[in-house]
């Protein structure tokens, strides 16, 4: 597989299979949605556009980056989110990186979105649905964030090894300024077990796939069989 790493900006053309990282935390947020029971996710393209979606489903769920504010009804935080029963809502997410990054693949024929958190079924999935060339988009920091780009390594090695040691990459990750910045409490709306949470190695067996249906982006769980099922590559 010819494994290609993109900040958003620097993708030029649609390609044809595309894996959106965010690490710190868009998609480990939206991994612990689904966990607890979330349906979809919308990925919406402003907060204007997460409001309007909010006026006309007040049943959705809505959140952000940042502190709370009026009109979403939770923050972009795997340990505030975790604690939240989301049985069968759908959630709408609109964040500075990940969501971005998502929206501007969204014409590729495959889009993942991952994190650590779903590393190995986002792995299986490519060596079932990929071949050829995969772009991985590095949503943040101008695709140089370093947390992001050693989850996208991980996925990358672990789709040709798929036993790969994640301790490395893992460490990168926790090393990385936005580790740092969680840690002291840099961003708003963010909880004590962030960076922890973060960085957890699937812990959960389903990749996030991201698909067009009408005029939205949705994020939807894709189960995948048990990492103990992973055969040779």
């Amino acid at each position: 597989m010819d494994s290609h790493f993109l900040g958003i900006a620097e993708l030029t053309e649609t390609p044809s299979v595309a894996v959106v990282v965010d690490v710190m935390r868009a998609f480990t947020v939206a991994a612990w949605a689904f966990a607890r029971g979330a349906e979809k996710i919308v990925l919406a393209g402003s907060l204007d556009e997460a409001l309007a979606l909010k006026a006309r489903h007040p049943d959705w769920v809505t959140l952000k980056d940042g502190p709370p504010a009026p009109g979403f009804d939770a923050v972009n935080s795997p340990g505030l989110l975790r604690s939240t029963d989301l049985g069968g809502r759908t959630v709408v997410q609109k964040t500075t990186a990940g969501t971005v990054g998502a929206l501007a693949v969204k014409d590729a024929s495959l889009v993942l979105c991952a994190g650590f958190v779903v590393a190995g079924a986002t792995a299986q999935l490519l060596r079932t649905r990929a071949s050829g060339s995969v772009t991985f988009v590095v949503t943040g920091d101008d695709g140089r964030a370093e947390e992001d780009l050693a989850c996208a390594h991980y996925i990358a090695r672990r789709t040709t090894e798929a036993g790969t040691d994640p301790a490395d990459f893992v460490r990168r990750a926790a090393e990385s300024q936005a580790a740092a910045d969680l840690r002291q409490g840099v961003r708003q709306g963010a909880h004590p077990d962030d960076v922890a949470l973060c960085l957890e190695v699937d812990r959960f067996p389903f990749a996030m796939v991201a698909t067009l249906e009408g005029e939205l982006m949705v994020l939807r769980p894709h189960a995948m069989p048990s990492p103990t099922a992973e055969g040779p590559v």
